[in-house]
């Protein structure tokens, strides 16, 4: 299950994000996951609670945001939604396309709590 291996480096990235803003905990991550990236949703969702097992991130609620497939046809230069099993532009039917969206896997925003600040 690559997806542990994948949440591993996604804690690191979020650890390093808590670790610059002073962070005390990790409240909730989102990414954005496409149907191309090899990534499955699921297993992603599963894994995590053991990638973040005594780190900041242990109690933080993981988003994980499906992005749809999108495509650009060298034809008719449309930009389109197409299905991950079916690669045609959505304007003129093309098989000519090039993907510009939903192989991709991104981390999109991490909510920190810091330190509470002192009363004046």
């Amino acid at each position: 299950m690559h997806e542990l291996a994948v949440c591993q480096a996604l804690i690191e990235q979020v650890e390093r994000v808590a670790r610059d803003n002073a962070a005390r905990r990790i409240l909730s991550i989102t990414v954005s996951v496409g149907p191309l990236s090899g990534i499955e949703a699921k297993l992603l969702e599963h894994a995590y609670p053991l990638a973040a097992a005594g780190t900041v991130a242990e109690e933080a609620k993981l988003v994980v945001v499906t992005v749809p497939v999108r495509v650009r046809c060298r034809t008719c230069k449309a930009e389109t939604e197409a299905a991950s099993n079916r690669l045609l532009c959505g304007s003129c039917n093309d098989w000519h396309v090039d993907v510009i969206a939903g192989e991709e896997m991104l981390l999109q925003r991490v909510e920190i709590e810091t330190a509470d600040e002192p009363v004046h």
